[in-house]
């Protein structure tokens, strides 16, 4: 006769050794469920002529020795630079659309990709990005000698955390984030709410604490019908963050809500960058 007790407790502990064993994976492995340059593809197969613009090739060096691939498109416009940092999937060729809206706002571009992504050198990791986006501000001021307070920042989802981070250590004249979390660990806990979250997340990206202590003015962009990221990151964002600041809901996808709402996309950057 077979023993109730024994078989629960067999249950019991196979049940552990998967929990356990899923928490280790996402531990070793969850640059996988951070970082996406191949998706659709690591090929860079579009530029700014693609939608009729001039631009020049770059090739920016980090501090740690990495060479990123990039494109300045400049504006005879003159209302000043933006600094686009792109989110966590794909690379710059899947960006010209956001980028032409820009430049119709009278807004040069600087768009690079990180480590690993498109034609850019290394491996992507949370550190190796921040230092990346440094290497692109020192462009900017050093080498075209672009004064800060005609930077603006455009941070896109991951990138909203990264652009957060730099805008902290130097402010530029204005801060963009879109469809942005409040942190990596919160996500995880969205996504899987039954793991230990807080204790295997190495990663931080911590977007809230770093928006506590931006004082220069911010728009944040963000869908109410964001599948990915909830549009209650936007709202904690938003009460978090020093005062100028502007929350605009847009409808749509995380991927494709600037071209569900583009007319309210772009008539809210024009508002708040002609400012």
């Amino acid at each position: 006769m077979v023993d109730p007790m024994h078989v629960l407790s067999r249950v019991i502990v196979m049940g552990l050794a998967v929990y356990a064993g899923l928490s280790l994976y996402l531990y070793v492995f969850q640059e996988n469920y951070i970082y996406f340059p191949d998706l659709p593809s690591r090929e860079v197969d579009t530029s700014p002529q693609d939608a009729g613009l001039p631009f020049e090739s770059l090739k920016i060096r980090t501090g740690d020795g990495e060479t990123l691939d990039g494109w300045f498109v400049p504006s005879p416009a003159g209302r000043g630079t933006l600094l686009y940092l792109h989110g966590n999937g794909g690379n710059i060729g899947h960006r010209v659309d956001i980028i032409r809206t820009f430049h119709s706002l009278g807004f040069g571009v600087l768009i690079f990709d990180y480590r690993g992504y498109g034609r850019s050198t290394g491996k992507p990791s949370e550190e190796g990005t921040y230092r990346d986006a440094l290497a692109a501000w020192n462009y900017l001021t050093q080498e075209r000698r672009i004064p800060a307070e005609h930077i603006v920042l455009f941070g896109e989802s991951l990138g909203g955390s990264i652009a957060a981070w730099l805008a902290e250590r130097h402010p530029p004249r204005a801060l963009v984030i879109y469809a942005a979390f409040t942190s990596v660990r919160d996500m995880a806990k969205t996504l899987y709410p039954f793991l230990p979250t807080g204790l295997i997340a190495r990663y931080r990206y911590d977007t809230r604490a770093a928006l506590a202590r931006v004082h220069s003015p911010l728009l944040i962009l963000h869908s109410t019908e964001d599948e990915i990221i909830p549009y209650r990151h936007a709202q904690e964002l938003l009460a978090i963050a020093p005062e100028p600041k502007k929350l605009v809901p847009l409808r749509g996808g995380h991927n494709d809500a600037t071209f569900v709402s583009g007319a309210i996309f772009e008539q809210a950057l024009k508002e708040f960058l002609h400012q």
